[in-house]
C-alpha cells in the first residue's frame, strides 16, 4: 500500500485547495466539460508532483475533479496518468506555454 504524502497535510497545501475550490465554483470541470454538474471532491495536480515539483505550488496546474473523474485521470495500478490525464497535462502546457513533449 502506498504509504500518505505529508505534503498533502501543510497548511500550504490546504490554502491552495481552498483557492482552487473557490476558483472552480466548487464543481468538477471535468464534467462541467460535457455541460454537466457535479461537485468537486478532489484537487489533481495536473502535473504530477513527483515529477514536476516546480509546479506543485502552482494554481495554474490544479483543476477540481469528482472522484471518479479523479480516477479517470491515474491509472491506480501504475500510478502513471491514463490518455485522458495525458491530454489535460498537453491541453495546459499549450495554455500555459510550457514545453512539453509526451
Amino acid at each position: 500500500m502506498k504509504k500518505a504524502d505529508p505534503y498533502y497535510k501543510t497548511k500550504k497545501w490546504g490554502r491552495l485547495k481552498r483557492a482552487a475550490m473557490r476558483r472552480d465554483g466548487y464543481q468538477c470541470q471535468y464534467a462541467k466539460r460535457y455541460g454537466k454538474n457535479k461537485p468537486a471532491e478532489a484537487v489533481h495536480h495536473i502535473f504530477p508532483r513527483e515529477e514536476y515539483p516546480e509546479y506543485q505550488d502552482k494554481l495554474w496546474n490544479l483543476i477540481c475533479l469528482s472522484f471518479d473523474a479523479h480516477n479517470k485521470m491515474h491509472d491506480r495500478n501504475t500510478g502513471r496518468l491514463t490518455a485522458e490525464g495525458e491530454e489535460l497535462r498537453l491541453r495546459t502546457a499549450r495554455r500555459e506555454r510550457i514545453e512539453y513533449k509526451r
